[in-house]
């Protein structure tokens, strides 16, 4: 997941950051990423990561200032996108979450691509 989470944020332009949330029990925990400090904690159902876990569906959000919840652990991001990845059982067992500071950021090609890097790792790493 480090490795992962440091190809991600190197090779994606304006991202301020990239890495997983791990699932235990009701609430996420921060797990191995690139970026700025983060939270360490966020709630299944709360803001954007805990919402895409919650809801097992990826979550793109354009202007993050503008989804009703968002957490901000770091206030210079503005659009944000986060992926759930499954265990073997069939559940949430994380989330990969990619920030920019910069709205509308990705592209839908760079959504799917995205999505598919979620794949792989979850087919490796869960």
């Amino acid at each position: 997941l480090a490795n992962a989470a440091a190809a991600i944020f190197n090779a994606i332009e304006d991202v301020n950051w990239a890495g997983f949330y791990l699932v235990e029990g009701e609430k996420l925990v921060l797990g191995p990423f690139n970026g700025k400090p983060a939270c360490i904690e966020i709630p299944l159902g709360k803001g954007v990561c805990g919402t895409a876990a919650a809801n097992k569906k990826p979550l793109y959000v354009p202007d993050v200032h503008a989804f009703p919840g968002h957490i901000a652990c770091d206030s210079d991001s503005r659009s944000e996108f986060v992926v759930p990845i499954f265990g073997k059982n069939g559940e949430v067992a994380a989330v990969l979450d990619i920030d920019s500071p910069r709205k509308q950021r990705f592209a839908p090609e760079e959504l799917a691509g995205i999505e598919a890097i979620a794949r792989t790792v979850e087919r490796f790493a869960f």
